[in-house]
Parts: structure tokens; sequence; C-alpha cells
């Protein structure tokens, strides 16, 4: 073989290997998002007020893990318990409870979800927790017709148990199971309700009202 040619293989060589660096750059996708730390307690635990979440994504094409802490969205399922910022900062809001914060990114056409971080907020670092430990009340009247209702966490079954206490802050989900004659409910006292299920979130003593029809 010439030395022309050899020359000529060798730079199809190079530009072949630049070129396929370069495609998996830019195809880079991202695969998983990791909030940390993994969660925080307000109040009771930690008296700190203020905490700060990192987003670190992971990526293929080439693999790598980097802090794209910046570039999510940030949420909170339960902003009246905990707030964030959109730089990830954690704080307790007006409210006891709990809470998830989680981060979000579109790769591509895809939205990548993180992780969710626990927060738990119970204690007189929230200024909606005058003190740790308190307990709400939850009654279920059934109106009319027939039918039982029971709640997750447990603690209600109604028919025979229809009042139940449970720590304040705590979201209830309670779901009705219609009985012969009566085929479907409403609900009456929930903050979401969707056919047989009604959410509520305890801040103080509550009485929900359920009508079978």
């Amino acid at each position: 073989m010439s030395r022309k040619w050899l020359n000529f293989l060798v730079l199809i060589a190079i530009a072949t290997f630049f070129l396929s660096s370069s495609n998996c750059a830019y195809n880079q996708h991202l695969v998983s998002i990791q909030v940390q730390p993994s969660g925080a307690n307000f109040g009771a635990v930690d008296p700190a007020l203020l905490v700060n979440f990192k987003a670190f994504g992971t990526y293929i094409h080439p693999p790598q893990t980097k802090d794209i802490t910046s570039q999510v969205s940030w949420q909170s399922d339960t902003p009246q318990v905990a707030q964030v910022t959109s730089t990830g900062t954690v704080s307790p809001n007006t409210n006891c409870g709990t809470a998830n914060v989680f981060a979000t990114l579109r790769d591509g056409s895809n939205d990548v979800l993180s992780n969710s971080a626990h927060i738990t907020v119970d204690g007189p670092a929230s200024q909606g927790c005058p003190q740790g430990g308190a307990l709400s009340n939850l009654a279920v009247v059934i109106n009319a017709g027939t039918g039982t209702i029971t709640s997750a966490p447990a603690g209600i079954n109604c028919g025979t148990t229809c009042a139940a206490q449970f720590s304040t802050g705590t979201t209830v989900t309670l779901t009705a199971t219609p009985i012969s004659p009566s085929t479907a409910v409403t609900w009456a006292n929930c903050d979401t309700n969707s056919g047989t299920a009604c959410t509520v979130f305890l801040q103080a003593d509550r009485t929900v009202t359920a009508t079978f029809n």
C-alpha cells in the first residue's frame, strides 16, 4: 500500500472518531435524577428553617453525572406544609404534616422525574406547629343509603367505627363501598373527592358526610 493511501486511511479513521464523539455528545440523554439529601425534619428533630437540596443528573452517551440543581423544576406536593424555591431551598410553611419534594427536567420529548425527598414539619420551629404530636379527630357521618367507609391510614371502618384520631397534618383518604341498592356516594366537607374517594388534610377536627345513592 502506498504512503499516500495510508495517509488517506489514517485521515478517514481520525475523522470517523471525531464524528462519532461529536454525535455521542450531541445525543447525550438524561436517564435519572437523584435529589439529595433524601429528606428533612423541621421542628421536632432539626431546628433549622432552611435546607438546601441538590439535584444530580445521570446521563448516557457519554455516561456522566453532574449537578443540575439550577436546571430542574422544583415542586412540593403539599406546599402548605413545605415550600421549595426554584433553586431547591426547602422551608416549612404554615401547616404541620408531611410533604414530598421532587425535581423534573425535560430531556427531548420526555420529562425525567427524580426521587422524592420526604419532609416532616412537626414542632415549634414551624409557625404552623406550636407543639409537636398534636392529634385531630376525623368523624364520618353516613347521611343516607347503605355502604361502608374505610380510611387510609387505618382507623375508620364505618359502619362500625366511624371516628378516629390522626396526627395533625395527616392526609387521610376515605374510600366508600356502596351496598345494594345503593350504587354511588356523594361527599360533603372533603378537601378533594373523586368517585368513591374523599381526601381530607387534617389541620383540626373534621366531620365528613357521605350520602349513598
